[in-house]
């Protein structure tokens, strides 16, 4: 066996017991167990502590500004301050063209790019049902026309009888006409009766004398007589009882007539009448109204399957293709459910520029751009918008918009642009300063003076905010849009927001909220 073989491991003795082996092994398993655990979740705590420690903290909405920076008095308005590139898109933003109506799309008539003018066809829809609700419409409509016609026809039957109630006076003069006969009947009784009386006696005379002949005279002339006799007493006992039946039907008759007569005065059945037929008019013209109104409301529907451009544009994109259904503007429809196409004004673009975060103070509201792509050989004139808030970590860039002055008919969205930024136009230029050095403007409305001397409140990255003590510099002051600028010779730097206004309540440290960038510069 060689040396160098030998394993010198098997020559050591092992000392330690099991149990203290067993205890070491228990210490090193609760270490990892319970203790190890225990340190990560207190580290955990700690750091949820103290960054939700801001969001608990109330804090003030506050609108911020850039420091201004001007590139020295020998730098004349027009110069190139820097470059970016960026990419045109309409503003402020495309339009999106809705079906206003649910179905499904027949046709589409434009294509991408293609300039329509307002009131111009887009897209048609499958209008079979729209159709078939107008003319079911029309027909309810017709019907309901009828309706009213009847109404009315009733109203002025009803308003006739009330101002011409003959249906009532023909029974009165009747019944006045009955009282005035059975009146005249009753005061001929006595006549009558008398006349009755004379009669009974006459025949009773005739009759004694036929009898007192015997048999001079025949049994059938006697008999006659007889008869004769017996039928005036009948008569007169008839006219005896007619007197009391007369009475009561001369009250019966005076009762009718006076009836009648508060009948005709009274019209309780003719008003009411009136008035109901006066109601069913306005019913009917109400219901005549709503057919009338569900007509247009279904002519509207069948206008609406024909999608036409809200305003003079260009069709930016389809979105929409034909077959495909549109869910119109229901409450269940989704966002872009029914959205046909998107368009925008040409004559309103924008870009979109990718500034770099070094280059940022040099963007002034208002500030020329000259904007350059491979689809016009000219460059075109734009203005310094604002600077949005979204910015690429990727790139460290910050995107600004920059409006386009007189947009040329070749360019389009999305096309890829070079946009310079040129030094903006100032009423006052600065005096003696060195050349080539940037040069720190604030508002002047901004810096504020105590004991301690001049000062402005700025915004740190923790969202604070700061109180920064400043020296004026010795150039003069500018005016950048109205707005008078003075210079900062120490205490600010290129990059610092200042707070624009200060609200009252704010105190050095305080947390704020910036609800955007104070507009008040270059915005005309």
């Amino acid at each position: 066996m060689n040396q160098s073989e030998i394993d010198l491991s098997r020559l050591a003795v092992d000392r330690t017991t099991p149990e203290a082996n067993s205890a070491r092994r228990d210490t090193r398993h609760r270490i990892s167990r319970y203790a190890l655990p225990c340190v990560v979740l207190i580290g955990f705590v700690a750091m949820l502590l103290a960054t939700s420690h801001q969001l608990l903290v109330q804090r003030i909405v506050v609108t911020t500004i850039p420091v201004l920076v001007k590139r020295g008095a020998v730098q004349q308005s027009g110069t190139v301050l820097f470059q970016a590139a960026g990419w045109i898109e309409p503003r402020p933003t495309s339009v999106s063209v809705p079906s206003l109506a649910s179905g499904v799309i027949e046709e589409l008539m434009v294509i991408e790019g293609q300039l329509v003018s307002q009131g111009d066809s887009i897209a048609k829809l499958i209008d079979v049902d729209a159709r078939n609700a107008v003319d079911q419409a029309q027909a309810k409509l017709a019907l309901r026309d009828a309706e009213l016609k009847r109404a009315h026809a009733e109203q002025i039957a009803a308003e006739a009888r009330l101002n011409h109630p003959l249906h009532l006076q023909t029974p009165l003069a009747e019944a006045e006409s009955k009282l005035a006969a059975v009146l005249t009947e009753k005061a001929k009784l006595p006549y009558l009766i008398r006349a009755a009386d004379a009669n009974v006696q006459y025949t009773l005379s005739s009759l004694e004398g036929k009898r007192s002949a015997k048999d001079a005279i025949a049994d059938v002339v006697i008999r006659q007589a007889q008869r004769d006799h017996l039928a005036a007493i009948a008569s007169r006992e008839e006219l005896s009882t007619r007197k009391a039946s007369l009475a009561r039907e001369v009250d019966a008759l005076n009762a009718r007539v006076k009836t009648l007569s508060e009948q005709l005065d009274l019209l309780i059945e003719e008003k009411r009448r009136a008035e109901e037929t006066r109601a069913n008019v306005d019913s009917a013209i109400a219901i005549r109204d709503e057919a009338e109104l569900q007509l247009r409301q279904a002519k509207l529907m069948l206008a609406r399957t024909v999608i036409r451009a809200p305003f003079r544009g260009r069709i930016l994109r389809l979105l929409s293709l034909p077959g495909m259904r549109v869910a119109g503007l229901g409450q269940s429809s989704g966002q872009h459910s029914s959205t046909i196409v998107e368009m925008y004004d040409p004559t309103r673009l924008q870009v979109r520029a990718d500034v770099r975060l070094e280059d940022v103070p040099h963007v002034i509201p208002g500030a020329p751009v000259e904007i350059k792509t491979a689809s016009h050989g000219k460059s075109i004139r734009g203005k310094v918008l604002q600077s949005t808030s979204a910015a690429n970590v990727q790139k460290n860039t910050l995107e600004t918009k920059v409006e386009i002055l007189d947009p040329p008919e070749t360019v389009r969205p999305e096309m890829l642009v070079q946009a310079m930024f040129l030094a903006p136009e100032l009423d006052d230029e600065a005096g003696d300063v060195e050349d080539k050095q940037e040069l720190l403007y604030v508002p002047r409305s901004l810096v504020e003076t105590d004991d301690q001397g001049d000062f402005v409140w700025t915004v740190d990255a923790q969202n604070r905010a700061v109180r920064k003590a400043i020296h004026k510099g010795l150039t003069s002051e500018i005016t950048v849009s109205g707005v008078r600028l003075i210079s900062i010779s120490e205490g600010l730097n290129k990059t610092d927001k200042l707070i624009s206004p200060r609200p009252s309540n704010l105190s050095s440290g305080d947390f704020v909220v910036v609800r955007g960038e104070d507009p008040t510069i270059g915005v005309k």
